[in-house]
């Protein structure tokens, strides 16, 4: 059985920017419904989970909300990736500010598209 390789680096900064890095809500519940699963996941720290292409788009929208609106995120680095799991290192702040939050995006991806992303936060000061 042969399979088609999968671009995690696009797949996962289309990510970055097209859902967590847009404020429109129907632009960015189009690039969802693009690069998520219908079934797909969000599983947000500590323990918040959004799923479906609505629930994504509603808990993006909650988390944009509680950043101050000229934050941005930035990856550090491209996305790498293996057997079907890809993970991107991320920041985030103001443009030419001080990084306020840096993470890691963990995704399983199947047929091309993602079926979970799970976000995880880096402790303070790390």
């Amino acid at each position: 059985m042969t399979t088609e390789p999968i671009d995690y680096d696009s797949l996962m900064q289309a990510n970055l920017v097209r859902v967590f890095g847009e404020h429109d809500s129907s632009r960015r519940m189009k690039a969802i419904a693009e690069l998520y699963a219908d079934d797909a996941v969000l599983y947000e720290p500590p323990d918040a989970a959004a799923r479906g292409h609505a629930a994504i788009n509603q808990a993006v929208q909650a988390l944009l909300a509680s950043l101050p609106p000229n934050f941005t995120f930035t990856a550090i680095g491209p996305a790498v990736g293996h057997h079907g799991l890809g993970r991107l290192r991320w920041q985030s702040g103001p443009p030419n500010g001080p990084v306020a939050v840096t993470g890691i995006d963990v995704a399983r991806i199947e047929g091309g598209r993602i079926q979970t992303l799970h976000v995880f936060l880096d402790p303070a000061g790390a």
